[in-house]
């Protein structure tokens, strides 16, 4: 059976059955929400559009039927569900559901991209042709059967979200919003903010591989305002995996709720550090966000294919001191950059890209893989079937180093911890940064003496992975919804780092011109 996109909707509006809200729901402003009943099968393609494996032959036919270097056609099906809980009411609740297939096709230097919502053959057809059109080379014998790839299992679901009610959802934000509020009499408002999603992808490439993907998603955010007189402080801690409902067990939520009262009401005691040049101490976890954001994006392949990363002549030199390794993993099970298969089809796995302080690879996807005479890293990932694939992180850390946090902190004379952070801008080829510091810690004589806030830091990552004189044997993932942009393309991933130590940097203080 193949029906149209705008013919399925109206067959999902017709088939839904409307969620009874909660009694404790009543009176609130809350539109009557509604859920399809069918669950999504593990081949929504296939099972509610008939593209079947002839079907997709056809398609890539006639995409690559003027020439291609490389072609693949990617087919995605997402839910996404977002509830809001503002002063205990229900702010928002959306749900959307997003699906169509992107065609590509590579010839040299040149990609033809074009996408369709519409998954009848003729719509995808004319799609193809439209790609096409870039296309001048020989002629190429398009697959005309499949090879089917196993599953990957990083992040498999008893129970997918698209079964999951809102009357099951619910209970968890208030029981986040009157948990934070009864750790401080001085918390005045909680705002909480959930997300999942349920995505299926189907990739079907010119060398006969056809891929699907079951790709959960869920994230919970709580930011809590808290009032000691006149002054007023908030902080915030998040939560997000690849899991199932069932992840959210009182202890996980605990610990998230006290993460962001305690970084709250420390702020009531915190002042902002004296402005100068220092030493520089990068707390394990999220301090990640340095290491992805300055250092990582100039080791993906496209800005030193193009000469704008300055790593762009560095494979096989020093640029680190030698207890320095940096890892891009998209295969930690159930992390929220973890991907059983790229975007392009290809299996992802482990990269090492600074190896004992030496440069050793990018990550590639395809079309930079070729360009360097590699295999691909399983690097090429997209926002969804509206963009072409480029090379992107997913799980990026630093691996453990050789000494302890102690040991780190012992080595300060005057200098500050950095523990989380809101805002930065990093220009990505030089690898200059700016990073707001919402919670830290000021430490002198070798102890760590008094809270800080409202900090700027300013440097540059090339320069910055040089001055990396410690690394701690403490390195871990932080699990908060990190989410990457780059080129107007945003994608999920997870980061992290063991307590680091970079002997200057400059800090943006009391001083501060």
């Amino acid at each position: 059976m193949k029906i149209k996109r705008r013919a399925f909707l109206g067959h999902m509006a017709a088939g839904s059955a409307v969620l009874t809200m909660p009694g404790f729901l009543s009176g609130c402003t809350v539109r009557q929400a509604t859920a399809v009943a069918e669950p999504t099968p593990d081949n929504p393609f296939m099972d509610w559009f008939g593209v079947d494996q002839a079907t997709v032959a056809k398609v890539m036919s006639n995409l690559t039927a003027s020439g291609a270097d490389a072609a693949d056609l990617y087919f995605q099906h997402s839910r996404n569900n977002s509830l809001s809980l503002e002063d205990g009411i229900v702010s928002s609740a959306n749900s959307n559901i997003q699906q169509g297939v992107g065609l590509r096709v590579v010839i040299g230097e040149q990609t033809g991209y074009a996408f369709t919502e519409d998954l009848t053959l003729a719509s995808m057809l004319a799609a193809g042709r439209t790609a096409s059109a870039i296309a001048s080379g020989g002629r190429v014998v398009a697959p005309q059967a499949f090879a089917p790839r196993e599953m990957g299992g990083l992040y498999t679901t008893t129970v997918p979200w698209s079964e999951v009610g809102i009357d099951q959802k619910l209970p968890v934000l208030k029981y986040i919003e009157k948990r934070a509020k009864a750790k401080d009499p001085a918390v005045e408002k909680v705002s909480v903010y959930w997300n999942d999603g349920d995505e299926r992808v189907m990739i079907a490439t010119l060398d006969g591989k056809l891929v699907t993907d079951h790709r959960p998603m869920t994230r919970a955010s709580v930011v809590v305002t808290a009032r000691k007189g006149e002054e007023v402080q908030s902080g915030y801690s998040n939560i997000a995996a690849r899991e199932e409902f069932g992840w959210y067990t009182e202890e996980r939520l605990d610990k998230m709720i006290d993460e962001a009262v305690d970084r709250t009401m420390i702020l009531f005691d915190a002042r902002r550090p004296p402005a100068g040049e220092m030493p520089v101490i990068l707390a394990s976890g999220a301090s990640g966000i340095l290491l992805h954001e300055a250092i990582g994006h100039g080791m993906e392949a496209d800005f030193n294919r193009k000469g704008t990363s300055i790593y762009s002549d560095m494979i096989g030199k020093k640029v680190a001191e030698p207890f320095v390794t940096v890892v891009d993993q998209a295969t930690i099970p159930r992390e929220r950059g973890a991907l059983n298969y790229d975007d392009e089809g290809n299996k992802a796995g482990r990269t090492v890209m600074v190896e004992n302080g030496i440069l050793k690879s990018y990550l590639h996807d395809q079309i930079s893989a070729k360009q360097y005479g590699l295999e691909p890293t399983g690097s090429g990932r997209r926002q969804s079937y509206k963009y072409a694939p480029m090379p992107r992180m997913s799980c990026t850390f630093m691996e453990d180093g050789p000494h302890t946090k102690d040991e780190i902190i012992e080595a300060v004379d005057h200098g500050i911890i950095c523990e989380t952070y809101t805002n930065g801008q990093v220009q990505i080829g030089a690898g200059d940064y700016t990073f707001y510091v919402k919670n830290g810690w000021l430490v002198e004589g070798g102890r760590v003496t008094a809270p800080i806030k409202d900090v700027n830091i300013i440097g540059n990552g090339p320069e910055s992975l040089k001055k990396i004189t410690m690394v701690a044997n403490d390195a871990r993932l932080d699990t908060g919804g990190w989410t990457c942009g780059k080129n107007g393309q945003s994608v999920p991933v997870s980061q992290g780092i063991p307590t680091v130590l970079v002997s200057n940097m400059t800090v943006g203080g009391e001083n501060a011109s």
